[in-house]
Formats: structure tokens, sequence, C-alpha cells
């Protein structure tokens, strides 16, 4: 067991007074030396530990009341700590001083016995309180050692194993009953868990009630079903019987039908014959036909003096932006619809296609890196290549909000137009699409959202610049 720390006051110098007082009434030490001399004959006994930590405290508290020549070497050291760490440190020096040096301890119990009043005087005389701690009259009895001194540190040490076997005993009960509390609780677990146990069983033997119930009605029906299935099968061996009657009969139908079949395709053979013949003075008729028509109206035009028809509907609206170009705005669409070359080829092969291409949208996309006049150049060249493999018309529109100047004439086939100062290339472009006439083949190249809807709605074909850019790296 640790020491008890002691206070950290000195004592008050009136408790230093009654203190000496003690002493100079306290029998003489030469008295206090024989007794202790009879009593050197007997060992010293074994103090319980709450005892002999007690006994330590007292004089570790009453060590710096000795004057200085009354301390003993070993404790002088000691008796210098701070009161709280007087006990803990100097606890075994102490102790044995006080086993050995009967003068030391005598010092020591006078001004113990100062301090502890009328409980010291009770141990003195041997009277102690019924209600006095039996550690602290131990501890005083150990130090003042009267008359059965040792009758007192006994009954200490059995107080103290007393209390401890009360403390043990109280322990076992307080365990007993928590046992107790928990047996009881699990009882009532137990209860509840037999109850929804017994109900399991009343609804587990409903179910098997149920479940047999149902198991006569399916066994009803399995006898129903199988009465059933005997005369479904009586029945379908009848059916068989007039079954192959009837395919007998249907086979001599059907060699019937294939003499008659036989004689149509012979008499069908013949009627080919017959309207063949027919066709070829049919066609030899229209053939005249049409030439006296075409004779008719070469006349006609010779005779109204009209003008061969060399000018297309993109034409017209080329007319109106025969402008000098300007620069290109800057600002690009994203690309929404179909990017596949192959769609771009289809489109091309339909009769007297109009391809119209939105110029900048097509070369900041595949040739951002060359100048403008360089994109112009290699976008213009590239297209002049599609017009003579296909012989369609193409148109390539630019912006023009900026003058340029010194253009490179177009390729054969290939119409360049730049937008007017105000007016855009998508504008340009919807008006050459709205320009064509129902049911022609133009197709848009721009991957500008609102181009390809635009054009969309006037019956075009918008495609994303990538299928251009893909049709002229395989050119």
């Amino acid at each position: 067991m640790s020491l008890p720390e002691p206070s950290d006051d000195r004592p008050p110098v009136a408790a230093v007074d009654a203190a000496r007082t003690a002493e100079a009434d306290a029998p003489p030490d030469d008295a206090l030396a024989g007794t202790d001399a009879e009593l050197d004959l007997e060992p010293e006994p074994v103090l319980p530990e709450q005892v002999r930590q007690r006994v330590v405290a007292l004089a570790a508290t009453a060590l710096p009341g000795l004057p200085g020549d009354e301390l003993p070497v070993a404790l002088r050291k000691v008796a210098k700590f701070a009161p709280n760490r007087r006990a803990r440190l100097g606890g075994a020096a102490i102790a044995t001083q006080l086993a050995g040096d009967p003068l030391f301890r005598q010092r020591i119990t006078n001004r113990v016995l100062a301090e502890a009043g009328e409980l010291g005087a009770a141990v003195i005389e041997g009277a102690c309180p019924a209600a006095a701690d039996p550690v602290e009259v131990a501890a005083l009895a150990y130090l003042a050692r009267p008359a059965g001194w040792r009758d007192l540190v006994e009954a200490a040490g059995a107080a103290v194993r007393a209390e401890a076997d009360s403390a043990v005993v109280a322990e076992l009960v307080r365990e007993a009953e928590q046992r107790a509390t928990r047996a009881e609780h699990d009882r009532a677990v137990a209860k509840v868990e037999a109850d929804k146990l017994r109900d399991e069983l009343a609804r587990v033997r409903e179910e098997l009630g149920q479940l047999r119930e149902e198991s006569r009605v399916l066994a009803r029906t399995l006898r129903e079903t199988q009465a059933r299935e005997r005369r479904a099968a009586e029945l379908l061996a009848t059916e068989k019987g007039r079954a192959n009657r009837a395919a007998a009969d249907h086979d001599a139908e059907l060699r019937r039908v294939r003499a008659r079949l036989a004689e149509a395709e012979s008499l069908a053979g013949a009627a080919r014959h017959s309207a063949k013949e027919a066709r070829s003075v049919d066609d030899a008729r229209l053939w005249l036909l049409l030439e006296t028509i075409g004779q008719a109206a070469v006349g006609l035009r010779r005779e109204l003096a009209l003008d061969p028809a060399d000018r297309l509907p993109a034409d017209f609206v080329a007319d109106e932006f025969a402008e000098v170009p300007g620069a290109p705005d800057k600002a690009r669409a994203r690309a929404q619809d179909a990017d596949d070359p192959g769609r771009l080829d289809q489109l091309l092969a339909l009769p007297r296609a109009h391809l119209v291409v939105d110029g900048y949208n097509v070369t900041k996309r595949g040739f951002a890196e060359m100048s403008l006049e360089q994109q112009r150049k290699r976008l213009i060249t590239g297209l002049g290549g599609i017009a003579a493999q296909t012989g369609d018309e193409v148109t390539v529109v630019f912006d023009g909000a900026e003058r340029v100047h010194g253009l490179p004439p177009a390729p054969r086939g290939v119409r360049v137009l730049f937008s007017r100062k105000g007016e855009t290339a998508d504008e340009l472009i919807r008006r050459l699409v709205r320009a064509e006439p129902a049911g022609r083949a133009v197709v848009v190249i721009s991957s500008d959202r609102e181009v390809a809807d635009g054009v969309r709605r006037h019956g075009a074909y918008p495609l994303g610049a990538d299928s251009l850019l893909r049709r002229l790296a395989r050119s």
C-alpha cells in the first residue's frame, strides 16, 4: 500500500508551544528508556500496512519541528523535503529510525501526542474511545508504547482485516445480487422467448393444416387432370384418324392442282410471248412519239428565240454577293451531325447534287495552323478535285466582314462567295438553300448547330466538317 501524503502546512506556533509543554510534562527520557529497554527483549511486531503508513505519516509531519541537534543524521536531509514528498520518499528511513532509535521515537511521540490531543491522552491511559479509528489508535500506541500497546496494534490489524473481509463479503453479496438480477432477467427473457416459440408453434401447426388441405385439393385436382388427359388421348387418337384421312384427300387434291398449274404455266408462257411482241410494237410507237415531241420542242425554242438554260439557281444568289471578300469571323460553333465521308459520297452520287461548304468553319477545324489565305487556297483546291470527280455543283462561302484582295481564280465547277458587310456566311448559306427548287439534293458542310438546323428545315442534308476533311484527305 502507498504511504499517505501529509499536509503541506507546517504546524502553527501555538501547536509547537503545546508540543513543547507536552514534552515538558512527559515522563523523563530515562524512564521511557527503561521501559523501552524492558520491551527490547521482544522483537518488533509486524505492523499492518495501514498502521505502518500512518506511523510514517505522523513521524514525517512532526519531523520538521525537532531541533537540528535532535534530528538523526540519516533524517536531516529528509526533514528538508516538501511535506507532500517527505513520507513518500523518506518513509523507509523514518520507519527504520523509529524502530531502532527509542530516543528519537520518544521525541517524535511527544509532538505527535501533543497534536493528537484527547485521543493521545486516552491512548497513554489505555482507555481508547470506541468510536476512534483503530488505525490511528494503533499508530499512536506504537509510537507511545503504553502498557498493552501490542494488543492495540494487533486489534487494529484485526479491525483492518475485518474491514477488508467485510468489503470482500459486501463485494460477494453485490455480485450475488447482480447474478440474481441477471438470472431474473434471463428468466424473463426465456419466458418471452418461450411465449414466442409457442406462438410460432401454433402458427406452424396452422400452416401445416393449410398445407394438408392444399395437398388434398391438389391430389383431387391431379386425379381430375389425369382423367381429362385420358379422355384427351382418346380424342387425339380419333382426330389422328381423321387427319390421316384428310391428308390422303389433300394429297389427291394437290396432285390435281399441280396438273392444273402445269397447264396454266403453259398458257402463261404463250401469253408472255404474245405480250413481248406487243410491247416491242408499243416501244417502237413510244420512241417515235418522243422523237416527234423532241423535234417539236427544238423547233419551238428556235421559233421563240430562247437562250440555253446555262444559269443555275445559286448563280442568282451569287450575283448579289460578288463583292470583294473580307476577313472571317473567329467564332466557331460545335459539330452536331454525322462526320462519315461515306454518307457524303452517297449524297454526292445523287443526280444534280449541289455541295455548299461553310468555308472558314471547315478550314479552322482542319488547317488552323495555316494563315487564312493558305486555308482558303487549300480548301478551294480540294473542292475543285471533288467537282471534277463527281460533276456536281460546288459552292464555298466565306465570311467577308474585312476586305481580302488578290484571290486566285476558282477551279472549274467551284463557285466562291463572300458574305457582304453586316451579313454572315451562315445567312448566305441559308439563302442559297432556300433558292434551290424542291426535290434537289443540297448538301451543306458545316459543324455549326444553327446552320445545320436552319438548312435541314429547308430540305437540305447537313453534314459535319470532319466528313469533308476526311473526303479531302482520301482524294
